[in-house]
């Protein structure tokens, strides 16, 4: 990619002078001159700090809503559950078995939302005194979502009543099943849906074509909260004395973690269930949870981060290659021995599952730089082997739109040519609604997803045309979004100036994730005293210098082999500008800041 003087002049000046980083990346400042302005006006009418304003002004918070955005409450950002299509309906079945004393089947999805949409039906009805049970399908077995059969064993077993929880929203075939034996199902849910609904007694899904809450930004785990929030209400009207029992609050820290780990934009009620959530996981009362910091090795008070890189893969590695219930059951257990006992399994689950994912990933990366070397001019890389994990698929989709910059598929199939498959998507571009046009061309044998994040399953004799399908629709769009592919800075900063003061100041405008990323700082001119390849992952591990001789540690996670550890490793005792964020981290008890470095330039 070359840079264009003429059509520089109409761009925003780069941020130090970088036209073209390790990345590959035009550095630019975040704020323009209206973004000053506005950061200006917040800081003076709020009396907030100017970085606070900035960070926030970045982030296109309006000047008038800033103080509320800093204490996101439930009171404020909570609608009336009502408010949802089939709330009403949903809320009435589920208060009248709870008084039938009708036993209810809860069939979640495997990934970490589902884990914690079907631990919080299952915790409320037993509170109620009614019987419940969990029922997670096995990811290679059966695949995502109600399955006739599963359905069937569900009745079988005794249920008058089936929940399902992230997923049911295009599962037409399996609730038939279900109405056919007169068993009601309410279907708890986020993913898109077309217009097609299938038959049951609810369908609660904010991102319904006739759904008007606004609530479509939601994770499961936040619908099915508001949810459980009227049914609280109507048994409480009733005059149901049980409902002393349950605190909803107490199991904000459920709510927190499916958010932070489906990724879903923390704007509106989600940032309120993540900062009231976060309090909550902090004092460590749910057992499972706890039990699963001890193991994952938790130092300091939780966060985002803990809950998306130490917790969600941990419950993750059950539905990927061990006993897909285990997530779940953890959320819901009481005893701290049993918490334990479950939590060492995942714990170990997540080490067989680097040790997959590794040697995946190492075929993948290879397939994907055969056939569409560096990626520039590709729309899609679309990677394919016999053999691979199903499990682990979705993992290596991340990776490759990671390494390629670009929307990215991995498929496994097996013997009998059936394929299944997970893609991720870059921002700007809609992967679930193009993976949801491949299954109306009758490629696919079923697919859907959201935006960032998609499933299908395909026959090997349709891959080349599923392919060439994907390129077509996606080749233009993604050219245009990578075309000129940035990296927004918020500020610079000398390795001096990294305080833990400043990690304080910076975490009263979190917490931060997707639709409110973290601040990313550059630090210009900083010589590298130290830079070598540490960890299984291939992280580079660096000591930054300023000039005044003041030192920064920081960390490029999984970049030894890819062009940022590269030249992090070849400017070691040289100077070099790099950008990142910055964490307030704890090491042998002592909190310390580290960058996270995420790119690097010669300095200009």
């Amino acid at each position: 990619m070359t840079d264009n003087p003429a059509s520089r002049k109409a761009r925003q000046r780069a941020f130090l002078g970088v036209e073209r980083s390790a990345r590959g990346l035009r550095w630019v400042p975040r704020l323009g001159a209206a973004g000053e302005n506005r950061a200006l006006a917040m800081a003076q009418s709020h009396g907030m700090s100017e970085l606070v304003a900035r960070v926030l002004a970045g982030r296109d918070v309006p000047v008038a809503e800033a103080a509320a955005f800093l204490d996101p409450t439930l009171r404020q950002l909570m609608p009336d559950p009502f408010t949802l299509t089939d709330c009403e309906a949903a809320v009435t079945r589920l208060v009248e078995a709870i008084r039938r004393g009708e036993k209810v089947a809860i069939f979640g999805d495997y990934d970490v939302d589902g884990a914690c949409s079907s631990a919080l039906v299952y915790k409320f009805l037993r509170a109620f005194d009614a019987e419940a049970e969990i029922y997670i399908p096995d990811r290679i077995f059966e695949g995502y979502g109600p399955n006739p059969q599963a359905i069937g064993a569900l009745i079988d077993g005794g249920a008058k009543l089936i929940v399902t929880v992230d997923c049911g929203s295009t599962s037409h075939e399996s609730l038939a099943v279900a109405r056919e034996r007169g068993i009601d199902v309410v279907v708890i849910d986020h993913h898109q849906i077309g217009v097609d609904l299938p038959e049951c007694a609810a369908l609660v899904n904010p991102n319904r074509e006739d759904d008007l809450s606004g609530q479509g930004h939601l994770c499961a785990a936040g619908v099915v909260f508001l949810v459980l929030v009227a049914a609280l209400r109507a048994l409480r009207q009733a005059g149901d004395m049980r409902a002393g029992r349950v605190d909803l609050l107490a199991w904000l820290d459920i709510v927190a973690l499916a958010t932070v780990c489906d990724v879903v934009p923390l704007k509106g009620l989600n940032r309120a269930y993540v900062v009231k959530g976060l309090v909550v996981a902090r004092a460590l009362s749910n057992p499972g949870l706890a039990a699963l910091f001890k193991r994952a090795g938790l130092a300091g008070p939780v966060t985002p981060y803990h809950f998306g890189f130490l917790i969600g893969p941990r419950i993750n590695a059950g539905g990927r290659i061990g006993d897909a219930a285990l997530g779940s059951r953890l959320l819901t257990v009481d005893e701290p021995e049993e918490a334990e006992a479950i939590a060492e399994r995942l714990d170990q689950l997540n080490r067989e599952r680097q040790a997959i994912e590794a040697a995946m990933l190492e075929e993948a990366e290879a397939d994907a730089i055969a056939e569409f070397g560096t990626g520039e001019g590709v729309g899609v890389i679309v990677t394919a082997r016999e053999g691979w994990h199903p499990g682990i698929v979705g993992l290596l989709a991340s990776r490759l739109k990671d390494r390629f910059a670009r929307p990215a598929f991995a498929i496994a199939f097996d013997a009998n040519g059936k394929g299944t498959g997970s893609g991720r998507s870059i921002s700007g571009f809609d992967l679930g609604r193009m993976v949801r046009a491949a299954v109306e061309e009758g490629l696919l044998v079923k697919g859907g997803g959201h935006a960032m994040a998609a499933g299908l399953t395909v026959r090997r004799e349709r891959l080349s045309a599923l392919r060439a399908f994907f390129e077509e629709r996606a080749r233009d769009a993604v050219e245009a979004l990578t075309a000129d592919a940035e990296l927004k800075i918020d500020g610079a900063l000398n390795a001096s100036g990294a305080t833990l003061d400043l990690i304080d100041r910076l975490e009263a405008a979190g917490p931060y994730g997707s639709g409110h990323p973290q601040p990313i700082f550059a630090l210009p001119d900083h010589k590298l005293r130290d830079a070598r390849v540490i960890g299984v992952g291939g992280h580079v591990k660096v000591t930054l210098e300023s000039a005044e001789g003041a030192h920064l540690d920081g960390i490029a996670f999984r970049a030894a082999d890819k062009p940022l550890g590269e030249a992090l490793l070849a400017a070691r005792g040289r100077r070099l500008s790099v950008a990142g964020t910055l964490s307030g981290d704890y090491f042998q008890g002592r909190r310390r800041v580290q960058i996270r470095i995420i790119d690097a330039s010669r300095p200009v």
